[in-house]
């Protein structure tokens, strides 16, 4: 177990709406739950947008600005880590298998990048799954990868490694072998999802012992395993990570009122459990990211 864990918030995500009275998505109150969140004890902030009119994701550039703006306005301390995750989407046609269906979403890798690029976060996620996932598939090849990878690299931005399933530790190897990803970068253990890791002991083990020697990494499950993974991580010697976009429960039966509530939740998790929450600061060490 490591004497300081970092906590990451991911205030909303790109779900659909869950009924929750107080859920975030006018980019105002993005920025306030991402602040309250900081305050509370995030040292990294995972960022995704919607539209603020109907909740829907967006990949609107100015909703990106917006959110990062005005958290930047009032707290420059705190890790921004924003998606690159929209775009990634197929969904088969009904009528001809080879055809894109209704909710498909690919991107170029420049359309994926373009918040990124212009933003230049001290971080973004990177997802590297190819699986059934979202009731379709999330298609992320070695080609558009390795592009997205290197145009990461090259804008100064610190990519997070997202692992779905087990097969992306291998592609992450392969691509890290050819300069595509840092070696340096840190993972993330998505467990839960219906096709991919379960959210176990097992496979949280499992997924640490992939690792590069001296790894950092974030482990979290979603919906009712939020919490039961983040206890999970911190035993095993790796990062918590919490927020609405994985639950909006504290636990059974119990809404958050919001992601500061979910934060705190994480925090006494890592101190029951004796060690320390990181501050932002020891977080940007600890990632070797620039002050």
């Amino acid at each position: 177990m490591a004497d300081k864990v970092f906590i990451t918030c991911a205030v909303t995500g790109s779900s659909p709406m869950p009924n929750h009275p107080h859920f975030p998505f006018r980019n105002e109150h993005v920025a306030a739950e991402a602040l309250a969140a900081a305050e509370a004890g995030a040292s990294i902030i995972h960022i995704h947008v919607r539209n603020s009119e109907t909740g829907v994701p967006s990949q609107e550039l100015e909703d990106y600005r917006a959110v990062v703006g005005m958290i930047r306005q009032k707290n420059n301390e705190v890790i921004l880590n924003v998606t690159t995750g929209p775009g990634c989407t197929w969904m088969q046609s009904e009528e001809d298998p080879a055809l894109p269906g209704p909710g498909t979403l690919m991107f170029t890798a420049e359309r994926r990048l373009e918040h990124i690029l212009d933003l230049k976060p001290d971080m973004c996620t990177l997802d590297i799954c190819t699986m059934n996932l979202w009731g379709g598939a999330a298609i992320n090849l070695d080609p558009m990868i390795t592009r997205m990878g290197h145009m990461i690299q090259d804008a100064g931005v610190l990519p997070e490694i997202e692992c779905f399933e087990a097969g992306d530790f291998v592609f992450a190897d392969d691509l890290m072998a050819k300069g595509a990803l840092p070696k340096h970068a840190p993972y993330s253990f998505v467990l839960g999802t219906k096709y991919g890791l379960p959210a176990t002991p097992e496979a949280m083990m499992y997924s640490k012992n992939q690792l590069p020697r001296g790894a950092k990494w974030t482990g979290f499950g979603v919906s009712r395993h939020s919490f039961p993974m983040a206890a999970q991580a911190v035993l095993l010697g790796g990062n918590v990570r919490v927020g609405f976009e994985d639950t909006i429960y504290l636990r059974r039966g119990r809404l958050a009122n919001n992601n500061a509530e979910l934060v705190n939740w994480g925090r006494e998790i890592i101190e029951h459990l004796g060690a320390d929450v990181a501050s932002a600061g020891e977080t940007r060490e600890m990632l070797g990211l620039a002050h």
